[in-house]
This record gives C-alpha cells, sequence and structure tokens, in this order.
C-alpha cells in the first residue's frame, strides 16, 4: 500500500477514480451524469482541499479528499476504494493511515441512504480509537441529513503532513 498526494502529474489518475466513486453514489444523490457521460465531482481539489491516492502493487486502488477547515482540523470529503481492493482491510488501512499521518480532529461525515458507508466507519473508527470517537446525525446545508463522526487524533511526532 502506497499513499500519494494528488499532484498535476497524477490528476487525471484521480480524476478517473473520481468518476468511478460518483457513479456508486449517483443513485443515493439522485445524480446523472452530464450530457458527455461524465459526472459532476462534488468535492474540487484546491484551495483547502487535498487530493489523496492510493496504490497497492503499482495499481490504483483508491482515492481521498480532505479538508483542513482550520489549522489541523480535517473534513473527510471524499473516501472511495475500488471494489476489486475492498474485503481485505485495504480501506482500514487507507483511512489509518491518513489519520496517523495528518494527525488532528477529524470530521467523517455519510449522507442518508449509504448506511454501508456508515458501517465501515464505525468498525474502523472503533478500532482506531479505541472507541474514543463521537457519532450524531444532524441536517448538512449541502447533504442534507447525514450521518456524523467525530474523534481527535494525538499529534504524532511525524514530519508535516505532506504523503509520498
Amino acid at each position: 500500500m502506497h499513499i500519494v498526494a494528488v499532484t498535476e502529474h497524477n490528476l487525471s489518475v484521480y480524476l478517473n477514480l473520481a468518476q468511478a466513486y460518483e457513479a456508486e453514489f449517483s443513485l443515493i444523490m439522485q445524480k446523472p451524469p452530464q450530457a458527455n457521460g461524465a459526472f459532476a465531482l462534488d468535492t474540487e481539489l484546491g484551495d483547502r482541499v487535498t487530493g489523496y491516492l492510493l496504490y497497492v502493487d503499482g495499481i490504483p486502488a483508491g482515492l481521498a479528499a480532505v479538508s483542513e477547515t482550520s489549522p489541523r482540523q480535517f473534513n473527510l470529503c471524499e473516501f472511495y476504494v475500488v471494489p476489486y481492493f475492498r474485503g481485505n482491510k485495504t480501506g482500514y488501512g487507507f483511512a489509518t493511515e491518513l489519520f496517523s499521518t495528518l494527525g488532528g480532529v477529524w470530521q467523517i461525515k455519510q449522507v442518508a441512504g449509504a448506511e454501508y458507508a456508515s458501517q465501515f466507519w464505525r468498525k474502523v473508527l472503533n478500532q482506531y480509537t479505541h472507541g474514543h470517537f463521537d457519532e450524531d446525525t444532524f441536517s448538512d446545508p449541502k447533504w442534507g441529513v447525514v450521518t456524523r463522526q467525530q474523534f481527535s487524533h494525538p499529534a504524532m511526532n511525524k514530519a508535516s503532513a505532506v504523503l509520498a
């Protein structure tokens, strides 16, 4: 497993995987593709949003988009593991590597109808934080009713949060 930040050199890989992610959620979000067959992205990279790619044996296996809402406070905006790589703790390894590398305070949201995603995050966070996370449901201005998990991660004695 290898995680890299998205740059101009690998942006096309991120955008290709993002289409699969958007397609997977198209029914839940009631979002059809555009006239060109591509889906509009819900989260654009840039400003305070950094994209990450997960590679397994050199093959693109997932993506994440993380916004830093204030110093050391993160919102996991998008998280996707290609179905081929699911079921063998790939998602757990990807998520926890991001958490431990970036440290700080985290927020993760799942839209209504994505109960499988909420189950995944409960399992990951229960194991990763030893049950020390908060969960609630609220009406998000952008997403509607969401399930939200939040936790604080002690600062790790690692270099700055650039994954290479």
